[in-house]
């Protein structure tokens, strides 16, 4: 399709737009108002021609419900409880309120949200997942509904706006405490492989026993789903082995709770017998006993920082290119750690070295 002269474009009307498509000026003004009664190809064929026309909503179409939209791929952690917070914190001080949806585990939501995102027109839209598909992006962007992605799973694309954490700098910092305090033999039990964090996390270990002159022992790592239950199960896979590691970095909080349960199970005293460290900094880090040595993940401040970025990028005063901030992960030392015991010694070495 050729694009026609811009002096053009913008003289075409909804009539001349309605003829185009073949479908009536009412079902054009569904589609420019956000209305969901509209049948998805129908809408993408009359949001294509209102592009290809460059067609401009006049300021009244323009207009925005108090609201922003936050949607997670999960809602079943403490994580969430702090991401929730953050937006929450945000809205309240710009007078708005907080939709909150959740796409069932995928890491993309369904194209009915998007529709709703659309006829709502909130100020702005908070992802907790990987991003959006093109349609999804195509039909907000249509709509001048601007949106942020917090901890994309994924890579979100080069021009989606994104807030995240230092995760490698994390679990650096996590494994070098371990080896600071003596640990040789340090297990790992990362998160899901197709999330950008866990890789990341994962890598910050592999330099840090590299930085120590220790190898990286396949037989010590361990792939979870940043669960409870995959912790207790890694656990108790990591610490049967004849030569179990002294100290394990869990991955993320929820995880390390797990590996608790396993240790407790198997009769291991924490940090006497192994040392534990997490991820996220939640607030049962400080409730569990032993208090749980964690990275912490600022995800109160991330979720603000996003809700902030989104806000600003509906009023223009960022620019369209991608914006993609990191704030600093930070390395918390309670009692889940310790050197490793004489016993964790004869342990590794045999009774007789």
């Amino acid at each position: 399709m050729t694009r026609p002269n811009p002096a053009v474009a913008q003289s075409a009307t909804l009539a001349e737009i309605a003829r185009e498509a073949g479908v009536s000026a009412p079902t054009v003004s569904k589609v420019l108002n956000g209305r969901a009664d509209v049948a998805p190809s129908t809408r993408t064929r009359v949001e294509e021609l209102l592009r290809h026309h460059g067609y401009r909503r006049r300021r009244a179409e323009a207009s925005r419900s108090p609201l922003i939209d936050l949607v997670f791929h999960e809602l079943e952690s403490a994580w969430a409880m702090e991401v929730i917070r953050g937006v929450e914190n945000v809205a309240r001080d710009e007078g708005l309120s907080v939709v909150l949806s959740e796409s069932a585990g995928r890491l993309t939501p369904g194209r009915t949200w998007a529709d709703q995102v659309a006829a709502r027109r909130p100020h702005g839209v908070v992802l907790v997942l990987n991003g959006l598909d093109e349609s999804q992006r195509a039909l907000l962007t249509s709509r001048s509904i601007p949106f942020v992605v917090v901890d994309p799973a994924g890579d979100p694309g080069d021009d989606v706006p994104s807030v995240g954490a230092t995760n490698w700098q994390g679990g650096l910092a996590a494994t070098r405490h371990l080896t600071d305090l003596g640990h040789r033999r340090i297990g790992v039990i990362s998160g899901p492989s197709r999330m950008m964090c866990s890789r990341a996390r994962l890598d910050g270990y592999r330099a840090a026993l590299d930085t120590a002159g220790l190898p990286v022992d396949p037989a010590l790592i361990r792939d979870g789903d940043f669960h409870h239950e995959s912790g207790y199960r890694a656990g108790l896979d990591l610490l049967k082995l004849p030569d179990r590691p002294t100290a394990v970095f869990a991955g993320n909080d929820l995880q390390a709770l797990g590996l608790y349960e396993a240790a407790r199970e198997l009769g291991l005293r924490v940090p006497e017998d192994l040392s534990i460290v997490g991820f996220d900094d939640l607030p049962v880090a400080r409730w569990v006993g032993p208090p749980l040595t964690t990275v912490r993940q600022p995800l109160t401040e991330m979720a603000e920082a996003a809700a902030r970025l989104v806000l600003d990028l509906g009023r223009g005063e960022r620019p369209s290119a991608a914006t993609r901030l990191e704030l600093s992960t930070s390395l918390v030392v309670r009692s889940s750690t310790a050197a490793p015991s004489g016993e964790g010694r004869a342990a590794r070495f045999g009774a007789g070295s």
